[in-house]
């Protein structure tokens, strides 16, 4: 397993770099990974570094060109990335169309995965039509103002839920499970009792908010049933 290398990409005028991490041996897909509001953490990394040592290109997206330095700052580049849906999933289709790009992708599939922000990333992507085998979403906000048409969405879909996650609320779920069924997506839903947002990162518990915390059962199953998804999406032959 390789360390990360940085990759630069452009949507419009926006200067992106992205981070890829290379496993070991030949890929068996790659990766697109959409990390949380503020563009990158310890955990995003670890998740990459996993997914590099279980065979995949993991390559981590750049939401803004920047690194904000805390919650506050990243506020004001998040809304201004997400002010337009169409703009933002372009932002987002720049990431996949970085990683498509690399030689050693050519003739391979893709999957992108995120967290909070990117949780809700994949899914408009999904929504969009990405061509992608499948998208998982941990902890990622579940509504938009551009539902998915019926017939669009390609990729297979695995959304990892705190039920506790004032973010994502009950009502969110419902309108969600409707839209994937009216699109005829392929859906799966797992939904962890009393969990709150952010659980698959360890530095929750110190963002002082009753609306963050860890919980390492569910960050374990979450993990899981998005590499039982992989497994099947990408099993050879």
């Amino acid at each position: 397993m390789s360390g990360f290398e940085p990759i630069r990409y452009h949507h419009g005028e926006v200067a992106l770099t992205g981070r890829l991490i290379r496993p070991a041996g030949p890929p068996r897909a790659g990766i697109v990974i959409y990390p949380t509001i503020i563009n990158g953490s310890a955990r995003i990394e670890q998740a990459a570094r996993d997914l590099a040592a279980s065979g995949y290109l993991a390559f981590i997206a750049d939401f803004y060109g920047e690194i904000p330095a805390d919650f506050d700052a990243a506020r004001p580049l998040a809304d201004a990335a997400r002010a337009d849906t169409g703009y933002f999933r372009q932002r987002l289709r720049a990431a996949l169309d970085a990683l498509r790009g690399l030689p050693e992708m050519q003739g391979l599939p893709m999957a992108a995965i995120g967290y909070c922000m990117g949780g809700a990333a994949v899914l408009e992507l999904a929504r969009d039509g990405a061509d992608l085998a499948a998208v998982v979403s941990f902890h990622g906000l579940l509504d938009t103002d551009r539902p998915a048409p019926p017939g669009v969405i390609a990729a297979r879909i695995l959304v990892c839920h705190g039920d506790a996650d004032p973010l994502a609320p009950r009502e969110n779920v419902l309108a969600f499970w409707k839209e994937m069924d009216a699109a005829g997506a392929t859906w799966h839903f797992h939904s962890y009792s009393g969990v709150k947002h952010n659980f698959t990162d360890p530095a929750s518990d110190l963002r002082g908010s009753d609306m963050f915390g860890y919980n390492a059962s569910a960050d374990r199953q979450s993990w899981a049933a998005m590499q039982s998804l992989f497994d099947e999406v990408f099993a050879a032959g």
